[in-house]
């Protein structure tokens, strides 16, 4: 893959860089999948991560099957568990706690009714489930890795994105995330000076390349080479670096995503922080996912690699030049017509009055002091809906 070429307002680093991270919004969504993962869903590289991922599609088989033709039976080795007999496979096949609630979900059957039950009543009421199911077509997920297990059933125009399509898709702008390319596992902030730290290696405990038998999710960062998008209030560079990250569900969990954006660091607990200029596209396992994966999804994120910072520091540029008050009637003025409760217009003044020593004046400051205002908020939904606000406010200026 060609690279694209370093540009004045982005130059490499040797060691860590001054970040605020004061500005911008903060991002949760890593910290949660870093959190929640266990070791044996951490990988080091790209390479084991898709290695695991293929192998297990490589076992796999799917299938479209009448669901009136499957069997219900109570497992003979284990009778708290059942087992299948699908049509075209001569042994039982066992499903997975994902399965089985997908399986119940698609005839109507309580879930977790049924978990509670014998395996011989549960087996009755599935089986009831199945014969009567108005689809008549289910899609199985059958692996063989020495005793044959359902990991997923689904509705039969389920669209299935393989988990080591969209990692292969990484790999081609990432090489192995480690640092054989420009994208790699991102550094850590040390709080104490507020400088990011792109060096750092990876271990089970820093990555963000998981994978566990639902899922994959990676975010990967370019924090080698950050960029300059103006100045500070103390003269110093305002810097940023890009990331994105996505996620996939081979067996129905989730849909397709990537999200990609600029950001000014990741703490260790893989929180971003300073977060701008942040998209999103998901593509929901449908019948045309692979195609939209491959026309849509795939090049997005090519693209989005390979392109100049160019236009993100010209909109930053530009949102600091405009200026839009410079009474506080302008300022009240401004941002009620933008939608802001009387109290939220003298917090986002207050704000950026606080942090930048002066009241607010360009669309810049506006913008920094509502994503400010905005991550003080607890619920998601007012997070979000001022976050919004904050985004369409910066659109105008470019």
């Amino acid at each position: 893959m060609t690279l694209m070429t370093l540009t004045q307002n982005e130059q490499p680093v040797s060691s860590g860089f001054r970040v605020d991270v004061s500005r911008g919004q903060r991002i949760g969504r890593v910290s949660s999948e870093w959190f929640s993962r266990p070791d044996d869903e951490r990988y080091l590289n790209l390479t084991d991560l898709y290695d695991a991922v293929r192998s297990r599609a490589e076992h796999a088989q799917a299938r479209t099957v009448e669901s009136r033709a499957i069997r219900v039976e109570a497992n003979r080795d284990n009778v708290e568990r059942l087992a299948l007999i699908v049509p075209g496979r001569a042994e039982p096949v066992a499903p997975t706690h994902w399965s089985f609630g997908q399986l119940c979900t698609l005839v109507g059957a309580p879930t977790s009714y049924l978990r509670q039950l014998p395996a011989t009543l549960s087996g009755i009421n599935l089986q009831h489930g199945l014969l009567s199911h108005r689809a008549e077509l289910v899609k199985t997920l059958e692996a063989d890795g020495g005793h044959v297990e359902l990991r997923a059933v689904t509705g039969p125009d389920y669209g299935r994105i393989w988990d080591h399509e969209l990692v292969a898709a990484v790999m081609k702008i990432a090489g192995n995330g480690v640092g054989d390319t420009r994208w790699k596992v991102p550094g850590v902030l040390d709080w104490a000076t507020m400088t990011h730290n792109p060096f750092v290696d990876v271990t089970k405990d820093t990555t963000t390349l998981y994978a566990s038998d639902r899922d994959v999710f990676l975010f990967l960062v370019d924090d080698t080479n950050p960029i300059e998008a103006g100045r500070l209030a103390d003269g110093s560079p305002d810097l940023y670096f890009r990331g994105f990250y996505c996620w996939n569900s081979e067996v129905g969990s989730k849909t397709l995503g990537i999200a990609s954006f600029y950001l000014r660091a990741v703490c260790m607990n893989r929180n971003l922080w300073g977060v701008e200029n942040f998209e999103e596209i998901t593509i929901r396992h449908s019948k045309f996912a692979a195609q939209r994966f491959a026309h849509e999804a795939a090049p997005a994120l090519t693209s989005f690699a390979n392109s100049s910072p160019a236009p993100f520091v010209a909109g930053i540029k530009a949102a600091r030049e405009r200026i839009v008050a410079r009474t506080d009637e302008d300022r009240e003025t401004f941002l009620r017509k933008g939608g802001f409760s009387k109290s939220e217009t003298t917090k986002i003044i207050e704000t950026v009055l606080g942090e930048e020593n002066r009241k607010p004046e360009s669309i810049f400051d506006f913008v920094q002091g509502i994503t400010a205002v905005a991550r003080s908020k607890s619920h998601q939904d007012a997070r979000l809906e001022l976050e919004g606000k904050a985004k369409r406010l910066m659109e105008r200026a470019i």
